[in-house]
């Protein structure tokens, strides 16, 4: 797999955690983002069917005390590929990290 998007990583990072549903994933980025991502519901939930049919995440079957959630909610979690592609992704990240600060790192524009 190529590079992810910044949504597909974020939402990633954000099951990293643990499983969410859609709106805590939409919390989850925004907080650990200081709010510079925030995801509207179409890029979320378009994000995440992709991530399912990708096998990047899964549908959880497991489900919170029914007096503290609401039936309609879906859950998700991320799958051990998924892991892994994130995994995979932060490493291609350093690299360009490490490439942007040998080629630019000490110098000063003025």
């Amino acid at each position: 797999m190529g590079p992810l998007s910044p949504s597909f990583f974020h939402i990633l990072l954000s099951l990293g955690a643990g499983e969410r549903h859609g709106y805590g994933i939409k919390r989850e980025v925004a907080a650990r983002t200081g709010g510079k991502l925030k995801m509207g519901p179409g890029v979320l939930y378009g994000a995440i069917g992709k991530m399912l049919e990708a096998g990047l995440i899964e549908e959880s079957g497991d489900r919170p005390d029914a007096h503290l959630d609401d039936e309609r909610r879906r859950y998700y979690r991320i799958t051990r590929y998924g892991e892994q592609v994130a995994q995979a992704e932060a490493a291609r990240m350093r690299e360009l990290v490490a490439l942007a600060a040998a080629t630019f790192g000490g110098r000063s524009h003025a």
